[in-house]
């Protein structure tokens, strides 16, 4: 029987999703929005060139047999199901994509291939893709955060189990749904909706599938709602709803601001990533990064550290710190704090080059990594940013320590446009060239006064061997 104190919230926001217009968004809200969808292609763009990009390929190519569809930096013809998955994958493959720092939620990762796919099959304006893009991330966010941080202590990927609901939103939204559409579509959504950490055991490679997969089940969901196919009318309150098999809390339905009108916009707390490691890690490089600058340090003058982060987040980057202080691979890297700021005290950087195998072996980062410890401090808010420092006891003597609460690219910090763009570029030049690359910014930048998002489609789908004859 259901508890009659928690609220119902599938039609409240079905509701909120199919009413809402461009009039109600903020002008600094829809630019910060093109810079996320902008970051969002061009980690696509730099992930081409890694073997899970290419084995995801081959297999949506096998399963597809051709379709509508075109997919982010490749030449592939794909059923939008399969382009959504593939292009998801190449969003989020490096683990270098946006985050909505509360609900630790990857929004765009799964908005954004869906509003893609739908585009590619019926026209579709510019402003209307950018809208369905942001309430996907509105959802999410917002239905995430209401979980107070307890999908991952329990095991669950947030972005794979909540980005299913924004996505599916998205989708009934840009086919010209209902809202009784869009109530049975989250219904689907809960019955297929899903997410295992268990990649952090082994470093394995289904992390990278998950806003993919919800992107491809919401394509899925949206159809067989807008069928007819009955479904259950709550999706998040409920005995068996989303908070109670996902949170073991029924009662945190009644934590959701679904009200887009009389809340302010999550995308202002969505972080757009400076480096391409897990977020909870971000600021303790930021802190190893400063202190190495503003001491000069060497190596060689570091006797021991400890990594300052909040307990919460131990599961993710800590432990086990023996396998997290030696990773296996450049996705076990991803995801450890020892790691990640030994190699930017060693190398004085942190990018997609500090992941591969020679600095992974490099013996001066793993020497480093394993004279670091962590510690919680009480001066992190986590979750609502992702804090974090550095305090080094030098061979000297002198205990130095620098200490972020809020990460850079946090709501308070956030990426500038200029930024942005920088990240951008260098992310679409390792596959791409130049011009093509100021080419695909220019039409984001511009996406909102085009009739259809045809123009971009194409830009981002043309071969590279087709390149060689595009000017800026």
């Amino acid at each position: 029987m259901a508890d009659a104190s928690i609220l119902p919230l599938s039609r409240p926001i079905a509701e909120a999703v199919i009413s809402a217009t461009p009039d109600g968004v903020p002008e600094a809200t829809w630019d910060y929005l093109k810079c996320c969808v902008a970051d969002a292609l061009g980690v696509a763009f730099a992930s081409r060139q890694f073997d899970y990009a290419a084995r995801t390929s081959a297999a949506m190519v096998a399963l597809s047999g051709g379709g509508p569809s075109r997919t982010i930096a490749g030449n592939e013809r794909l059923s939008i199901r399969d382009a959504a998955l593939l292009n998801g994958v190449l969003i989020h493959g490096l683990d270098y994509d946006d985050t909505h720092l509360e609900s630790v939620i990857h929004c765009s990762a799964s908005a954004l291939p869906t509003a893609l796919a739908i585009a590619s099959e019926r026209p579709v304006s510019g402003s209307a893709l950018l809208m369905a893009v942001l309430l996907a991330i509105e959802v999410d966010a917002r239905v995430g955060s209401a979980a107070g941080g307890t999908f991952q202590q329990l095991g669950f990927h947030p972005t794979g189990v909540v980005g299913l609901f924004g996505a599916v939103l998205a989708a009934v939204r840009l086919r010209g749904g209902s809202v009784d559409d869009a109530v049975r579509a989250q219904g689907i959504a809960l019955s297929t909706t899903s997410g295992s950490m268990a990649f952090l055991d082994d470093g394995s490679w289904t992390k990278r599938l998950h806003p993919g997969w919800a992107a491809s089940s919401a394509i899925t969901a949206a159809t067989l709602a807008m069928a007819g196919f009955e479904s259950p009318e709550e999706a998040y309150a409920g005995r068996f709803g989303l908070y109670s098999l996902f949170t073991r809390n029924a009662g945190n339905a009644n934590n959701v601001a679904w009200d887009l009108v009389n809340n302010p916009w999550a995308l202002s707390d969505v972080a757009i990533k400076p480096y391409p490691i897990c977020h909870f890690n971000h600021a303790a490089i930021d802190s190893a990064l400063a202190l190495r600058e503003q001491y000069g340090l060497s190596v060689g003058a570091i006797k021991r550290g400890q990594i300052l982060l909040h307990e919460r987040q131990f599961a993710v980057v800590v432990d086990p710190i023996e396998r997290k202080r030696r990773p296996d691979s450049e996705y076990e890297a991803k995801f450890s704090a020892p790691y990640g700021v030994a190699a930017a005290l060693v190398l004085g950087q942190f990018g997609l080059t500090e992941l591969d195998e020679s600095s992974r072996c490099d013996p001066d980062i793993l020497a480093l990594a394993e004279r670091l410890d962590c510690k919680h401090d009480d001066r992190s808010i986590y979750p609502n940013a992702f804090s974090g420092g550095l305090r080094l006891e030098l061979t000297d003597g002198r205990i130095i320590e620098h200490f972020d609460v809020v990460n850079r690219g946090a709501a308070g910090r956030l990426l500038t446009a200029e930024d942005v763009k920088k990240k951008f570029m260098r992310n679409c030049q390792l596959t791409t060239t130049e011009q093509r690359a100021e080419a695909i910014w220019q039409a984001i930048m511009h996406l909102d006064e085009q009739v259809d998002c045809s123009g971009l489609l194409e830009l981002l789908a043309l071969p590279a061997a087709s390149e060689s004859s595009l000017s800026a």
